[in-house]
């Protein structure tokens, strides 16, 4: 039960993040839409390029929310809601089965960096891209192949999208950020090469707070993440310098 001074502070963290959730979301379908159904892709490419990296990044921070939606950490006091939102995104995303998702994020956490632990690569702990392959054939299958194949017929045939910009402009932020989100935050911060500080066999990426931003929204600080997974992740920082409640 909550105490009188841990409710607002409980319901504060809701209405922020519910917030920061509300600007990523909303920012990322702008995005989206003007990138695949407006933008032509005979402009210049200082105007394209950032619109795919834009994209990318905040496709990034629609999972790191869905990621809080599986600890129950966006809106902890109304779990029907937070798995609303979390099972929305992860649909959006590239059509997860977030029940799934979180059953194996919840593995992961009790197992970090064991045979065990779903999001590990235990036969190779150092090698980049048979790890990621591991990683996503671990939750890509035919059900998201056949998910994407219809969004993506929608958006051709009925929606009037061109075909190419939805290769470019869709396609190509979404694989990306899938890299984005695993180098950042499972492969630097869990491959076996300095000793890890205890036995969460997570390290943290000693980034500044506005590079932690950019490249993962906040996830690199991994070990504040383990020792606290309750924190939604935009308060890692504050676990990590020591500042805030």
């Amino acid at each position: 039960m909550k105490t009188g001074l841990e409710q607002p502070l409980e319901n504060a963290k809701t209405s922020t993040g519910l917030v920061f959730a509300a600007i990523v979301i909303c920012g990322w379908a702008a995005v989206h839409i003007y990138s695949v159904f407006f933008h032509a892709l005979t402009a210049p490419v200082w105007i394209t390029l950032p619109l795919i990296l834009v994209q990318c990044w905040l496709y990034a921070g629609m999972f790191i929310i869905a990621h809080d939606t599986m600890h129950g950490s966006l809106t902890p006091n109304h779990p029907k809601l937070n798995a609303i939102i979390g099972k929305t995104i992860m649909f959006i995303y590239a059509g997860f089965d977030w029940s799934y998702m979180r059953d194996a994020h919840h593995a992961h956490h009790d197992n970090p960096g064991t045979a065990q632990d779903p999001d590990f690569n235990a036969d190779d702990p150092h090698a980049f891209w048979p790890w990621y392959y591991k990683f996503f054939t671990q939750y890509f299958g035919w059900r998201q192949i056949l998910i994407l194949v219809g969004f993506t017929l929608a958006y051709i045939f009925i929606f009037g999208a061109d075909y190419i910009n939805t290769i470019i402009m869709w396609a190509v932020p979404a694989i990306l950020s899938s890299v984005q989100l695993f180098y950042f935050g499972t492969y630097l911060t869990h491959r076996h090469q300095d000793a890890f500080p205890d036995h969460h066999n997570a390290r943290t990426n000693d980034y500044p707070r506005w590079l932690s931003l950019l490249t993962c929204f906040h996830f690199g600080y991994h070990h504040e993440h383990h020792l606290y997974p309750q924190e939604p992740w935009w308060r890692l920082p504050y676990r990590k310098f020591g500042t805030g409640a």
